[in-house]
């Protein structure tokens, strides 16, 4: 080990920042130099917080476990970080257990010295207060999700083009820190001190499993994120258990899979292949700017669009939508409920402005989505024209085709908690994900009922941050939305007065109560949802009526006008660190 290096290592972390040169040099010397081959416990949960460590190389996992439940990885540790010094900062014993992911290089600092270095550097105190009030606020564990260092490339078979996909994607990654590209003629036969010697001078490690099985195998093992590379329009065979021995276990690298696509992209091919791995994230890859978001995502350098309910004002998410392309921002990921997540799907599928405004005129002006009225026994209407709609806009696609990561969010009133679709028929689970209880029957499939995600939940930003790490930025129409009315009574009146006063406006109709008590219980933990937003838009659209679809252009050139004011045009990165505003 060289000193040097490793001093600017430790200069670089937040911990050990405040520390001058010689401080610096002290420190060398406490801290114990080991290695923990892949699989290997650093330590326990529950077990006595006795030292912080700094991953000098490799990937760490951060597991836990509830009472008998088996343990599920809850945090990844990259190299450069620090570990266990939540516990050690606070008394208390280990909260998950720490287990290296790949072979790693460790440097340990016992308590002693750790409160050592706080005596003579009480300001490295402070950063290590900071850093894990973060780390508890962000998932209260003592990590969080690190992005990925060294990513493998690990091809389906060999009529998969492993090698320009890896070229693109470091292309790709060279925006946000040096990146190499390791491949068989460069990487085999090296030795462990090589690997880890170009993991530490540069920010991003791409090596590609061109070899054979042997080498195959080396990169899954330096790898801190597998991307599984298949071919779209190959009929899926079962992957070889050289390239995806255990994808979904508890000691291999996180996994995605990476669908290549030739020109359009191909419905059911995502469904196909998730079957043979189920349970991970997916990517479709036409073009280059697929591949650029394929980088932000990995990087945690995306932008995640969350859509809340609304009814018809819901419309004006279309202008908010169009002002953030605009802008220059990219979104990445998307997702929401009930009109929230119809407008998000448009989103996801890529829609352009034009594609959006009319697609959506089309189906709920022209289309008159709840005219198909019914006696009410369940609800006010059939709600088969809604579904006759959707299937029209969306076909038969499964959520898996969109070429953007997607989620809808329905109440699952069988199990009383919110349900997050990542799979399925698109239009159903759109349907499900509008069902206003009363206004429209609740989706009845595989046993269980669902209607409006707004009943438990009307802006989802906390899906969305546990799924993906980056910034959000959230539409949220029914901010500050509350009913009003002059009249004071506790019985209706009689037919001839009702009808008066409704048509003045004086009075709450039933569409107007049924929509607002569904929405009124999710509206408790809004404020911390629009907290996790690092960009809150909320368009002032109250003059739109809950249902009056007639005001679309309206309502939708209201949002896009608001979002205008906010964003003020910016472009370039505004993404990375996105401005709260409300």
């Amino acid at each position: 080990m060289h000193p040097h290096p490793l001093r600017d290592m430790l200069h670089s972390l937040p911990l050990f920042r405040p520390l001058d040169e010689a401080a610096l040099a002290g420190l060398e010397h406490e801290l114990q130099y080991f290695a923990l081959p892949g699989g290997a416990v650093l330590f326990e949960q529950g077990e006595e917080s006795d030292a912080l460590y700094v991953l000098k190389s490799g990937s760490l996992g951060a597991f836990r476990s509830e009472g008998t439940e088996p343990a599920v990885l809850v945090g990844t540790i990259s190299a450069g970080e620090t570990v266990g010094e939540v516990g050690l900062l606070l008394g208390t014993p280990r909260n998950a257990t720490a287990r290296a992911l790949r072979d790693s290089e460790l440097l340990r600092l016992s308590r002693a010295d750790f409160e050592k270095l706080i005596e003579h550097h009480p300001q490295a105190m402070f950063e290590a207060a900071r850093q894990a009030l973060r780390r508890v606020n962000a998932r209260g564990t003592e990590s969080t999700r690190s992005a990925p260092r060294t990513l493998a490339v690990l091809p389906h078979d060999d009529g998969v083009d492993a090698h320009g996909f890896a070229k693109r994607l470091v292309a790709a990654l060279q925006e946000f820190g040096e990146t190499i590209l390791v491949d068989a003629a460069l990487g085999l036969g090296q030795l462990s001190t090589w690997f880890g010697e170009i993991e530490e001078r540069t920010r991003f490690v791409v090596y590609v499993a061109d070899g054979d099985v042997e080498w195959k195998a080396l990169c899954r093992r330096q790898a801190d994120a597998v991307l599984l590379l298949a071919d779209a329009a190959s009929e899926p065979v079962p992957w070889s258990t050289v390239v995806c021995p255990d994808a979904g276990g508890t000691l291999a690298p996180p996994c995605q899979l990476v669908l290549l696509h030739r020109g359009t992209l191909r419905n059911g091919a995502a469904r196909r292949w998730l079957a043979l791995t189920p349970g991970l994230d997916h990517h479709h890859v036409r073009e280059a700017r697929d591949v650029r978001r394929i980088a932000r995502l990995l990087t945690g350098r995306s932008l995640g669009l969350v859509l809340s309910g609304g009814g018809a004002r819901g419309f004006a998410q279309i202008g908010v939508v169009r002002a953030l392309r605009e802008a220059g921002l990219e979104i990445d990921r998307v997702g929401g409920t009930s009109i929230g997540s119809i407008i998000g799907a448009g989103v996801a599928l890529e829609w352009s402005d034009e594609e959006m405004l009319d697609n959506y005129r089309r189906a709920f002006v022209a289309g008159r989505p709840l005219s198909d009225y019914t006696l009410p026994l369940v609800a006010l209407t059939r709600g088969a024209r809604v579904a006759h709609l959707l299937r029209a806009q969306f076909g038969a696609r499964d959520i898996t085709d969109l070429v953007l990561p997607f989620y809808c969010c329905s109440a699952n009133l069988s199990t009383g908690h919110l349900d997050t679709h990542l799979d399925g028929p698109l239009w159903l689970w759109l349907r499900a994900s509008c069902a206003i209880p009363g206004v429209l029957p609740p989706v009845l499939h595989g046993g269980q009922v669902h209607v409006d995600g707004a009943v438990i939940n009307n802006l989802p930003t906390d899906v969305m941050a546990a799924r993906h790490a980056g910034a959000i930025a959230a539409i949220d129409i029914s901010a500050g939305d509350v009913l009003h009315s002059p009249i004071e009574e506790f019985a209706t009146p009689s037919w001839w007065r009702l009808l008066l006063e409704r048509r003045s406006g004086r009075r709450p109709g039933i569409v107007d109560i049924l929509v607002r008590s569904g929405m009124v219980n999710a509206e408790r933990a809004s404020d911390e949802r629009r907290a996790l937003a690092n960009l809150l838009l909320a368009p002032p659209v109250r003059e739109t009526a809950l249902l009056d679809w007639r005001a679309y252009d309206r309502t939708v050139e209201a949002g896009y006008q608001y979002a205008l004011r906010i964003i003020g045009g910016r472009k370039d990165g505004l993404y990375e660190q996105v401005p709260v505003a409300v």
